[in-house]
């Protein structure tokens, strides 16, 4: 791809305005911790339910939805369409549990829910677990995806692509980060993801025309299905056919065990960045830095619709043209690229690679300010120096955002693919999140439970890699292991929870006083606040988190059925959507969700 001065002068104008905002809000962000990390709590919904948006929209992103369509079809994209019950959960059941609990980070959940050595070991372990290693591994494949990007754009090879990540791309989000703090990194994310949004939408219209239009290219799809043979799919379903073998591993077919470990065990066990069991993450950061309950509640409730109603079909418009256009690909993730370089006209392609250029920094920028909270707030500040100054920490988190930067890039070279960094992920946080949900809702859970649920799901997951069990790439491998590792985790997370003591009652009146959880599952220590109005919420709660997800897939299936046909189907699920929605208002109305 050839690079004009137009082209160079829309990355530039992009650069200079991320910089800027960086520059404005450094004032604004160095006061205090509380400042640089959560915006001094004084955040409103749309800004902090869009920067939630802009982070989980990575470079990597669309490149890995046209791998899974190139290969599995629409269907495919269960593997994170499933995740939006565990984000609905977190709006309706947990949002408002974690604005109210007054936090810097997640991590210091763990001092405030359990108590003594194994309460700061936990804290401590976390902080660097997730700040330092998870997030590396994080910030690692988005490296390697935007290495892809760049390589193909400016005609390079891997290795020189990779260089201009590290040595720029990278550093320069640092600066930015370390510059603004979180006030930076929202702002940013909203002018990043309305850029990303027209990019994408841009493509996906030159993929479909270069396919012959939606009409041709629904044909071409089904012509291609019928030469492929009975064992393929059809790319264009939303849901795998459970007519054939659970284990099946057909072109365009989504495997049904695959499916149903994602809707069934997936999205309530397995940790995953942004789609936390409970919440947690960026996700809690944000919420901690939103104005109140409302507005912390609404922020996850406008990442949920956004994220998979809304966001989801220019994606899968290019992935399915890259189908016809570009049969029996090696690499499938590689199709969404050649659209880019072979059939975006010439004037658009420098708006274009700004637009990946912003996918790639929002999720660095958002993973750096997030990580350096854990490793300065939980680490440095609670364990080495507990006792200095706010411009200190503020100072230091500036210097553990740089480290983050040169741990990243060091990751990004070692990693083999996109895919790789996701499974990882997957499996090592496999059968913990029903840990991180029954904390807040039932009292016996203690320090320990926690403790042996993520040492367990990470031997677990690793032994299986080194005794070759299901180690084969498929879906349907994917799928057992995170069945096995899932039920082992299970099991033992229970066994060391009724074998050690719960917390003292001191600590777990503390919390029930200052959360205020559903009583049902905190009977025992409720007795000992009798004070406390009991909250009984759980019921409407619950309802509230079945409308919302009936809303988002009704919307979803909606717009797909209007792109796709029948038009019609679309309308009746888009209708059906809409009285979901007006349920929903309702029902939260009625349970005092704005006091």
């Amino acid at each position: 791809m050839n690079f004009t001065l137009l082209d160079w002068s829309a990355v530039v104008a992009y650069l200079g305005i991320t910089l800027f905002l960086g520059l404005y809000f450094r004032s604004r962000s160095g006061k205090s911790v509380d400042d640089y990390f959560v915006s001094g709590r004084n955040v409103s919904w749309w800004l902090a339910g869009t920067s939630m948006v802009a982070t989980t929209f990575a470079a990597d992103t669309p490149l890995v939805v046209t791998g899974l369509v190139y290969t599995q079809g629409i269907a495919g994209n269960w593997l994170w369409w499933a995740f939006l019950l565990s984000g609905m959960m977190t709006v309706f059941l947990f949002a408002r549990l974690w604005r109210r609990s007054g936090l810097l980070t997640d991590v210091q959940f763990a001092e405030m829910r359990y108590s003594g050595k194994p309460a700061a070991f936990l804290r401590g372990f976390r902080a660097v677990y997730l700040g330092l290693l998870m997030n590396c591994l994080i910030l690692g494949w988005v490296t390697k995806a935007m290495t892809s990007i760049v390589a193909v754009t400016l005609n390079m090879s891997d290795r020189n692509a990779l260089l201009v990540c590290v040595f720029f791309l990278i550093p320069f989000t640092g600066i930015y980060v370390a510059l603004g703090g979180l006030w930076g990194v929202l702002w940013t994310d909203l002018f990043q993801f309305a850029l990303k949004m027209a990019i994408v939408i841009g493509v996906a219209y030159y993929a479909v025309a270069a396919a012959g239009g939606m009409q041709t290219l629904i044909w071409r799809l089904s012509a291609m299905r019928s030469q492929a043979g009975p064992s393929a799919g059809n790319p264009l379903a939303f849901f795998p056919d459970f007519s054939r073998p659970i284990d099946s591993e057909n072109l365009w077919a989504l495997p049904v065990l695959a499916f149903l470990v994602n809707i069934g065990v997936q999205w309530w066990a397995f940790w995953y960045p942004g789609a936390e069991p409970g919440g947690g993450g960026y996700i809690a950061q944000r919420i901690f830095s939103a104005k109140d309950e409302r507005n912390g509640l609404l922020s996850v409730l406008w990442f949920n619709i956004a994220h998979y109603a809304v966001r989801p079909w220019p994606w899968i418009l290019t992935a399915l043209a890259a189908i016809v256009l570009y049969p029996n690909l090696q690499h499938p993730e590689q199709g969404y690229m050649l659209i880019v370089s072979q059939h975006v006209p010439p004037a658009l392609r420098g708006i274009v690679i700004a637009g990946f250029m912003a996918a790639f920094m929002s999720t660095i920028a958002t993973q750096l300010n997030w990580g350096a909270s854990y490793l300065v707030s939980d680490f440095y500040r609670r364990f080495l120096k507990p006792s200095a100054t706010e411009s200190h920490y503020v100072m230091s988190s500036r210097v553990v955002t740089v480290i983050l930067v040169i741990f990243s890039a060091g990751v990004s070279a070692l990693l083999g693919s996109v895919g790789e960094g996701w499974k990882i992920v997957l499996e090592t946080g496999a059968g913990t999140g029903l840990v991180y949900i029954l904390r807040w809702y039932w009292w016996r859970i203690n320090a320990w439970s926690e403790i042996s649920a993520m040492a367990t799901a990470m031997v677990v997951s690793v032994g299986l890699r080194f005794t070759g069990w299901h180690t084969g790439g498929s879906a349907a491998d994917s799928a057992a292991r995170a069945l096995l590792t899932t039920g082992v985790t299970t099991v033992v997370w229970l066994i060391v929870t009724f074998a050690t003591s719960p917390e003292p009652q001191a600590v777990l009146v503390s919390f029930y006083k200052k959360v205020h959880p559903h009583v049902s599952g905190w009977k025992p220590i409720a007795a000992f606040a009798p004070e406390i109005p009991e909250t009984r919420d759980l019921g409407r709660n619950l309802f509230s988190w079945i409308l919302g997800c009936a809303m988002v897939y009704l919307a979803l299936f909606g717009v797909g059925h209007l792109l796709l046909g029948p038009e019609m189907e679309g309308m009746i699920l888009l209708g059906l959507a809409g009285v979901c929605a007006g349920m929903l208002f309702s029902n939260l109305n009625r349970s005092g969700w704005a006091e």
